[in-house]
This record gives C-alpha cells, structure tokens and sequence, in this order.
C-alpha cells in the first residue's frame, strides 16, 4: 500500500492541471507579456506575414505561390510550437509525481484565458454608463469591425458575441485539445487561432492582401474549432433555459463561418435576445434587444460553462485515481 500514491496517472495528472490553469487564470490572469507563449506566437506571425502577404496594392501575382507561402509559413510556425511543447512535456516526465500538475498546469494558462475575456466584455458595459462613444470606444479593442455608427444595443450586441464566440476560442477549445492531445494539442490549437485572427482575412488588412496568404490559416482554424465549437454551443445550452437544438442549427447556419454562428447562437438563445452583423447575419431575430443587464448575464452564462469544465476535470481526476488505487490494491 505504501506504493500506491508514489505515482500519479496520466488522466488525473492531466485533470489537475486543467484545475490549476483554471485557478491561476481566476486569481492573476494573463503572464507578463513578455512571457506569453501567445505574444511569441504573434511576433513570429507578424514577422512571417510580412514575407508571405503581398501589399495591397502591388501588382498581380501568383495566387499560388502566395497560398502556399502561407501555408509553409503557418507549418513551420506550428512545427515549432509542436516541437518546443511537446519537449516541455518530455522533460516534465521526470520530474517528481505532485510537481507535474502544477508546472503543466502553469504552461497550459496561457493557451486559455476566460478572466481577460469576462472583464474584456464587461467593461464594455461599463464604458457605455458613461456614453456611447465610450462604449464604442472600449468595444472597438475587442472586434475588428468598424464601430463609429453602432448605437447602444448594437455595441451590446457585439460584446455579447465577442463572448460567446471566445468563449469557444479561449476556453473550451484549447481544453478538448488538451484533453485529446495534451499539452501539445492546446498550443498548437492555439496557434492555429491566433494565426486566423491575424491572417484569416479576405482582401486588404494592415495594407496587404490576406485572401491568399491566409487561406490555410484560417482553414486551418476551421478544422481545428468543429468539434469544439459544438461543444461550447452544447454546454451552453445546458446552463440556459429550453431551448430545441433543432432551433440551434437553424440559427448557427445563418452565419458565413462553419463555427462562430454555434455559440453565438447558442447564447442568444438561451438570453433571448438577438444579435446580428448588419449585412451579414442575424440571430435569433425574434429576440428583443440586448439591454444593460444582459453583458452581465452572459458573463454568468460563460463562467457556468468555464466552471462545467472544471467539475469534469475532477471527476476525471477522480476516477483515475480510484481506478488506479483499485488496480493496485488487486495487483
């Protein structure tokens, strides 16, 4: 019997890290920037883009030769973030039983982040109690679209979506991928993301032409965020009122990404509210118009899905230790 705790295995190794990733990012945040792995990700992507992407304006060349730049670009950015994390992992598989858990769960941090996004979205609602171009403002930090004309319920409209769509991005993504590939899943995954977020565009971004050079990456992220995105619209769901998931796909198909639209829908749902991109798509259009209080609510709504994930680790942690305390005490 004096053996049987000299070890951990592999699953509740894996389930306590999720729990102190959780807990660092509820009680500090994010790193310093200049310790983000994602922050390293994005220098690298930065400088990468800059060779793959043509100006915008330079003459017509090979389309491509311009995809697979990007593309040779994006695998050889992911190759190293594979290769660095996975010998992060090797290397941790010789450290003691009670320490692996707390150092992996310090590296997988910061490929999620549900505190930055929670007080991202609600000091949106806050700028817009002091005016709405303070509202806009604040938003305007958060999405890429343009914000001068949104009026109130619009801006709401775009936070609440911020927080859905990231919800998926930061939180439940990051943690299938860890759970399906370790470590070395969740920063891959995050590096696929990041690199659609600065690539993933159709024509001119920052004054060069991404509808090429940023095919891949954003394909890529498209693969990767499937299966995730339909998670985070479930467990959505599961925290909110009845809602038929057959109204679900209706809604989730009405936007031009394969995933954003399914929690995006998933949340305007279980609010009541709708939300919409004038021009692009529009959900749950019966829904009234957010109001004050429904960033907060959807705030509520995302840290019951961050909590939901936090519950499962320690039921895995849990049965794998009793499933290996079994089969020791039997051996």
């Amino acid at each position: 019997m004096s053996t049987i705790w000299t070890s951990l295995p592999t699953g509740a190794v894996a389930s306590a890290a999720v729990l102190v990733a959780l807990g660092i990012d509820r009680c500090w945040g994010e790193p310093a920037t200049r310790w983000h792995p994602v922050v390293w990700m994005g220098a690298y992507l930065t400088w990468a883009g800059q060779r793959v992407a043509p100006l915008a304006h330079a003459p017509g060349g090979n389309e491509r030769r311009v995809f697979w730049r990007g593309a040779m670009a994006w695998l050889a950015g992911a190759l190293m973030v594979l290769v660095l994390s996975g010998a992060l992992l090797w290397l941790l598989g010789n450290a003691p039983w009670w320490l692996q858990p707390l150092v992996l769960g310090l590296l997988l941090k910061p490929m999620l982040a549900w505190r930055m996004l929670r007080d991202e979205v609600g000091a949106v609602e806050a700028a817009l109690g002091i005016s709405l171009p303070a509202g806009r403002e604040r938003l305007s930090w958060l999405v890429s679209r343009d914000v001068a004309e949104l009026d109130a319920s619009q801006v709401r409209e775009s936070a609440i979506e911020t927080l859905a769509e990231n919800l998926n991005d930061s939180v439940v993504a990051p943690l299938f991928w860890f759970a399906m590939a370790g470590l070395p899943g969740a920063a891959v995954y995050r590096f696929a993301n990041t690199a659609d977020a600065m690539w993933g565009y159709r024509g001119e971004r920052q004054g060069r032409d991404w509808t090429w050079a940023g095919k891949w990456a954003a394909r890529a992220d498209d693969v990767l965020s499937w299966a995730p995105a339909r998670i985070t619209a479930a467990l959505l769901m599961a925290w909110g009122t009845a809602v038929s998931w057959k109204a679900l796909v209706v809604q989730a198909r009405h936007t031009p990404s394969p995933n954003s639209g399914w929690p995006m829908a998933a949340m305007a749902l279980v609010l009541g509210v709708q939300l919409s991109k004038p021009g692009v798509y529009a959900l749950n259009e019966q829904g009234r118009h957010p109001q004050a209080y429904d960033i907060a609510r959807a705030i509520r709504v995302g840290g019951r899905v961050a909590g939901s994930l936090a519950l499962a680790a320690v039921a895995v942690m849990l049965v794998s230790l009793l499933i290996s305390l079994a089969g020791r005490v039997a051996w």
